[in-house]
């Protein structure tokens, strides 16, 4: 199998399995993900704060049991991933809009039991529905002036120039805090410790009089908790100084940080062309399977691929789209690809799936787990019917 041949990034992990399923396919690795969960589960021993799954960057239903077992629920950016969370996770349920549609409140406060509100007139407009539910937890989400994505730049900035996420700073005098129990501040994407714990100094530093008005702080996702590196005792520690000063509770949502390396894309080569440089064609795209890969922009990794020039033979990587600019990078190759080659590519839990379309009727790969046994199931497999059914 093409690109195989190394994998001391993955620790000599046998690939076998990849040779026989079908292409495309998504694949979870279970032992992968509960070595992450169990990261976080010290995170909440030793800090004892909440952590969430932010659904909105890895919704594997499949997974949901292990991740329960660790985790204390789901949030969402709406009302389908709230009633994801609420019918499939079974744990407590956040959610965060910027805007609700007319009726989703109400919605939502069957499925939810902590609803964040954009703006101090968002709760305004709707406290009568939020005081017929006394349980619920009403939260602001405020922009908290600090920023630290660390890809994408504007793309993937809460705080960028002119967001539309978050009350600042000169609305917070409007909130109607006696109706609301979480401060909400959200900013980081892909962030090692420097940023969460950032983020948590800044905020204690720059909204101490608002804190003390609630009972949480909510400091959004975009921990990257299992990227290599990230020190999770500098964020303990951080969580343990805030609880202390402010007697609040503490509540993390990752969503990426949670599957960093847990999983892969697998894809066949089609076949190859020639257009001053060679060019393999695979049956996975970045136009459909792999979105961030144009949208960020980045590259992701190949298992024994390595940088153009590096091996001895290099091609550019095209997916069957007919979008000139569906290229997902250039790779190179200990020995020339051929079509059926298995090319499996690393780190694709996250932000893949929740994102696929089926432009040009490219087929949505399958879902799948390697058990920890290295067996592999397929979950869920799609067709024409879903391409169909999408278009009305």
């Amino acid at each position: 199998m093409a690109g195989l041949a190394e994998t001391s990034k993955l620790q000599a992990q046998s690939f076998d399995w990849a040779r026989t399923i079908a292409t495309p396919s998504y694949v979870l690795d279970m032992a992968a993900l509960k070595r992450n969960l169990s990261r976080a589960a010290e995170i909440k021993r030793e800090a004892g704060c909440k952590i969430l799954l932010a659904t909105k960057a890895f919704a594997l239903p499949a997974t949901f049991p292990a991740m329960r077992d660790v985790l204390d629920g789901t949030t969402a950016s709406g009302e389908y991933e709230a009633k994801l969370g609420h019918d499939e996770f079974g744990k407590e349920v956040h959610v965060y809009s910027p805007a609700y549609a007319p009726g989703e409140v109400e919605r939502l406060t069957k499925l939810a039991q902590h609803i964040y509100f954009n703006s101090p007139e968002q709760i305004e407009k709707n406290l009568s529905v939020l005081k017929a539910h006394p349980n619920l937890n009403i939260g602001i989400r405020i922009n908290p002036g600090y920023s630290n994505a660390t890809l994408g730049g504007a793309l993937y900035d809460p705080c960028a120039p002119y967001s539309r996420f978050g009350a600042t700073r000169d609305m917070l005098d409007r909130v109607p805090w006696e109706h609301v129990g979480i401060l909400h501040a959200h900013s980081l994407c892909e962030s090692g410790d420097a940023g969460s714990v950032g983020l948590i100094e800044h905020v204690a530093r720059e909204f101490p009089d608002y804190i003390r008005r609630v009972e949480a702080v909510n400091f959004g996702g975009g921990h990257f908790i299992n990227k290599p590196g990230y020190d999770i005792h500098k964020l303990i520690a951080a969580i343990n100084a805030f609880r202390r000063e402010f007697n609040v509770d503490v509540i993390l949502e990752p969503g990426a940080g949670h599957v960093v390396d847990a999983g892969y894309l697998v894809a066949t080569v089609l076949d190859l062309h020639h257009n001053d440089k060679d060019i393999a064609i695979l049956d996975a795209s970045a136009s459909t399977h792999m979105p961030d890969v144009l949208e960020v922009p980045y590259t992701p990794s190949i298992v024994g691929a390595g940088a153009p020039g590096e091996k001895p033979h290099t091609y550019i990587l095209g997916g069957k789209t007919c979008m000139t600019g569906d290229i997902i990078g250039e790779y190179s190759f200990d020995r020339p690809l051929k079509p059926g080659d298995r090319l499996v590519f690393t780190d694709m839990m996250q932000y893949s799936f929740v994102k696929n379309n089926t432009f040009n009727g490219v087929p949505l790969p399958d879902l799948a787990v390697l058990n920890e046994d290295n067996s592999c199931a397929v979950i869920r497999s799609f067709g024409y019917d879903e391409f169909r059914r999408r278009l009305g």
